[in-house]
């Protein structure tokens, strides 16, 4: 509209220019606090000189159309008068038309409004990040995986990975979680098996939409991952709890369930280890009610070495689908994760994945692929095991040392520890007072019943430094103090 100058009309330039502003305004085409255009960068792209623009900027000022604000330019008046402008009214609904769809009741879902883990945008900028899930780049060879993503950019690699293979996974990535990473979790896998997933997180929304519907009883750990919960839920399950004790999750008294969704390597949150008899127990009940059992194994790229028991690796009877995650070892935003269960399963999967977006993306597929097959995945992930076995103790040893009255856990393994603050001390006030002095931990709130909340925080170690942790205990410690 601005653009529309006619330099051969007998109107002035700039009575255009003010006629085709005051124009736009009217017709909506510029609302109310939009920002005009700097006046040489308009006067540039009209072919005008800037004073004549600046006279029509002030001009229109003058007339309550703009608005003059210091450093910051012209703004269409917010404050602008439907009779100063003679603004057309808003349009009349027909009786019985709608003026706008009726969200409420239209939307069958509002994900937006169930709990969910919230990290602030800016974690990297606290001094004492004990935030959860993120990589150390001081640990991740980002040259390596440069080298590698330039590997997958050769030619056979491009042909493979740009054609459209909606259901196809890449099959060296296939072999190198086949032959590299399922041993170290005991389990012997064939390619039928394997499914790529965009990490844990999808296994467990694909699961969810194959296994549960209303009616299907699913056992969920609680206090637990508030996702398969979420998810769960949204299919119309009955969720049932499953509470947690020195050996991991019971099921023995939840009664015959359809779906268990159980982190038996480290339990979300507690980290606790399911005990072998346990696990066992689990497996035997499993197959007398014919129970699924979904096992999220979301830390078990970064276990302990020795550590190679997994409800999969001793199940014999197909009623337990394993999900697993690069993600740890990787980076999150790498987003490829995996689901080892039976080939009928699988393949079920696998076609409703390409109804939500086919592939896992084919490149990234090929980089990681690369990444294993020529080991650099097990060297990090034997470094990122080093560096967590080191600050998951240091943590454990602060805990003990400045947070007096709390209750932590134990754990042996795993990238994180979970908090039970002092009765009559707020978790909710505690993370903000000791974000204020530089210290990020993490709510337990969307982890346990909304009747417990405030009481328990997480404290992640996989991004810290080091260095950092024992100091960063001290100001928790002292925040806690204050507040007590």
């Amino acid at each position: 509209m601005l653009n529309a100058i006619i330099r051969e009309s007998d109107e002035p330039i700039q009575s255009q220019l003010r006629r085709r502003i005051v124009e736009s305004i009217h017709a909506g085409q510029m609302t109310l606090g939009q920002k005009m255009p700097p006046s040489r960068q308009l006067a540039g792209q009209l072919g005008i000189a800037r004073n004549t623009v600046a006279a029509v900027y002030d001009e229109l000022v003058a007339r309550g159309y703009l608005e003059s604000v210091p450093r910051r330019g012209f703004f269409v008046a917010r404050d602008l008068q439907p009779e100063v402008a003679n603004l057309p009214e808003a349009a009349t609904t027909p009786p019985g038309w709608q003026a706008s769809p009726d969200w409420e009741a239209r939307l069958k879902q509002r994900p937006s409004r169930l709990r969910h883990i919230i990290k602030p945008s800016n974690w990297q900028d606290f001094p004492y990040p004990f935030v959860y899930g993120q990589v150390d780049p001081g640990l991740f060879p980002i040259n390596t995986w440069r080298t590698c993503s330039r590997d997958a950019l050769g030619r056979s690699a491009i042909d493979w990975w740009t054609a459209d293979r909606a259901v196809e996974d890449d099959p060296m990535l296939v072999e190198q979680i086949r032959s590299q990473i399922l041993p170290q979790r005991g389990i012997y896998a064939k390619t039928d098996d394997i499914l790529v997933t965009l990490g844990t997180q999808e296994g467990l929304y694909i699961l969810a939409r194959l296994l549960a519907r209303p009616g299907t009883r699913v056992g969920v750990e609680m206090p637990g991952y508030p996702d398969a919960r979420n998810i769960l839920d949204a299919e119309g399950a009955d969720i049932v709890d499953l509470p947690i004790d020195a050996e991991g999750a019971r099921l023995d008294g939840a009664g015959k369930l359809d779906v268990a969704v159980l982190t038996p390597a480290h339990h979300c949150p507690t980290m606790v280890t399911m005990s072998t008899d346990r696990r066992m127990a689990i497996l035997k009940q499993a197959q007398r009610d014919g129970t699924i059992v979904i096992e999220d194994d979301y830390e078990g790229e970064t276990a302990a070495a020795g550590d190679a028991t997994s409800l999969k690796s001793l199940d014999s009877s197909g009623h337990v689908a394993y999900l697993g995650t690069l993600s740890k070892v990787l980076a999150p935003g790498v987003r490829l994760g995996f689901m080892v269960a039976a080939p009928e399963l699988v393949k079920e999967a696998r076609w409703l994945r390409r109804l939500m977006h086919r592939s896992a993306p084919l490149n990234n597929q090929r980089t990681a692929a690369i990444f294993l097959a020529e080991g650099h995945y097990l060297t990090l992930q034997r470094n990122l095991r080093e560096a967590l076995t080191r600050r998951l103790a240091k943590v454990s040893e602060g805990c003990a040392r400045h947070l007096p009255g709390f209750r932590f856990s134990d754990a042996h393994g795993g990238s994180s520890v979970w908090l039970e603050c002092p009765p009559g001390l707020d978790a909710r006030q505690l993370f903000r007072v000791a974000a204020a002095k530089g210290v990020l931990t993490e709510s337990g709130d969307p982890f346990v019943p909304a009747d417990q909340a405030g009481r328990f925080l997480r404290l992640g170690v996989s991004y810290i430094d080091e260095r950092k942790i024992d100091a960063g205990l001290i100001l928790l410690g002292q925040a806690a103090s204050e507040i007590s």
